[in-house]
């Protein structure tokens, strides 16, 4: 996927990290952004999409469902191709996320530690470039 049209949905809750990802996105050429602060304002967009969202990039520990289960939800509806999910828990726990989750069969290319590693987060979205 050419990294100018790929379309994401971006989920954080705290607003001045919301802000700080989309700027770094914007910084490296990706400006199909959709914010969401919340599950719910997520799901809202996701359904409200003709077509499903490229990457869905959220935060695993949001206010209203846990960013697993947001991906789940989003991933058995069809409403997203691909996921990457990034926290401010440890390496180790975030490793088990992952292997969790790729045991259920989710469509999730990795987990990123807070703050977001540009290049980690451009190696996971755009692997081909």
């Amino acid at each position: 996927m050419f990294r100018q049209k790929l379309r994401i949905l971006l989920v954080e809750d705290h607003p001045f990290q919301l802000i700080a990802v989309q700027i770094l996105l914007n910084n490296h050429g990706l400006y199909l952004l959709t914010p969401a602060m919340t599950a719910a304002e997520a799901i809202s967009a996701l359904e409200r999409s003709a077509e499903p969202y490229d990457l869905l990039l959220c935060d695993q520990r949001l206010p209203d469902m846990g960013g697993v289960e947001l991906i789940e939800l989003a991933s058995q509806r069809g409403l997203i191709r691909q996921a990457v999910l990034f926290s401010g828990l440890d390496t180790a726990q975030l490793l088990d996320i992952e292997r969790r989750a790729r045991h259920r069969g989710l469509p999730l290319l990795g987990c990123l530690n807070k703050p977001l590693n540009t290049l980690e987060l451009l190696r996971l979205v755009t692997p081909n470039e």
